[in-house]
């Protein structure tokens, strides 16, 4: 795995596999680890941000997991079998033009097509993906690190760690780094659950309830963990794998459970089951985290200014 990776790196400096750029800059948040890191609700918080700021986002993504070819633009009642899970929940909630494809650089110019306000795109995941150039890099660590240390199928490292990224945000104890800024991020449910129609409804008027929580994700006991935490008391759990589609998934018999699942999830099971609930998944950052990341935006629009393309 290691000689693959030297390889291809080497084929990208020389020329010989090329990156390309669509124009504006490009903001990717990845990982180093396989599995789940919990990028996509670092994407959504660096959009919500960009949105805040005055930027006009775009995302961009593979769409892993669905069943279509070729480019597709996402819409905010796309389903996640033509786009991919996460992108249908970040066009859903965060209301911002999302494009798929293998090549995130195709999802880019198609978007840009689409919508040529956008001055900005954030890619979810792609810090392999080196055809796609990028102007700041984001490392997402959950609180299990790099974990031994040893890159695939020895350990859980897709290439090796250290290297440089321009930020890294991390859920547990700081990671071994080479002079990125590094930040703490925390995890907490919300509040309140989400209906199907969009109405919410607090999560206090769930206790009490027969609860049957399903999560289709990368780590579904952190999610369990996290309802207890809140004091719900669950009758079941249900961990399915990541990106589960649920089109196979048997709902209990019993008709008194209440079905309650992530937002990721939701986006699948509202189709056969519009009665389930979803409890939003927030992250809050320090702002210093977003202070450098503005600073690192108007250092790339000041190069962009002054090339002479």
């Amino acid at each position: 795995m290691g000689l693959l990776v030297a390889l291809r790196g080497a084929l990208y400096r020389a020329g010989l596999l090329r990156s390309e750029h669509p124009g504006v800059p490009v903001i990717v948040v990845g990982n180093v680890v396989s599995g789940g890191a919990g990028k996509t609700p670092v994407v959504m918080a660096v959009v919500r941000h960009l949105q805040a700021r005055g930027w006009h986002p775009g995302v961009v993504s593979r769409g892993y997991g669905r069943r279509t070819r070729g480019v597709c633009m996402v819409q905010a009642d796309s389903h996640a079998s033509e786009v991919g899970d996460e992108p249908a929940l970040i066009a859903r909630t965060c209301a911002v033009p999302v494009a798929v494809a293998a090549r995130r650089i195709d999802a880019a110019r198609a978007l840009l097509a689409a919508h040529p306000a956008t001055d900005v795109i954030v890619c979810d995941d792609g810090l392999q993906h080196l055809a796609l150039a990028r102007d700041v890099e984001i490392c997402v660590f959950n609180d299990q690190g790099t974990g031994n240390g040893f890159l695939l199928p020895a350990g859980p490292l897709r290439e090796p760690w250290p290297r440089d990224v321009d930020l890294i945000v991390h859920a547990g104890h700081p990671v071994h780094h080479s002079g990125a800024l590094a930040f703490a991020l925390q995890r907490t449910l919300a509040a309140e659950a989400v209906r199907a129609d969009g109405t919410r409804l607090p999560l206090e008027q769930l206790r009490g309830l027969t609860l049957l929580a399903v999560a289709g994700i990368a780590r579904p006991e952190d999610f369990f963990t996290m309802l207890r935490s809140l004091g719900l008391a669950l009758a079941g759990t249900q961990s399915l794998p990541d990106h589960f589609d649920f089109d196979s998934w048997i709902r209990p018999s019993d008709n008194r459970y209440t079905i309650i699942c992530t937002e990721k999830d939701a986006t699948k099971l509202w189709r056969q089951h519009p009665d389930a609930l979803a409890v939003p998944l927030h992250v809050q950052i320090d702002s210093a985290f977003f202070a450098a990341l503005d600073a690192r935006l108007v250092a790339v629009r000041a190069r962009s200014l002054s090339s002479p393309s």
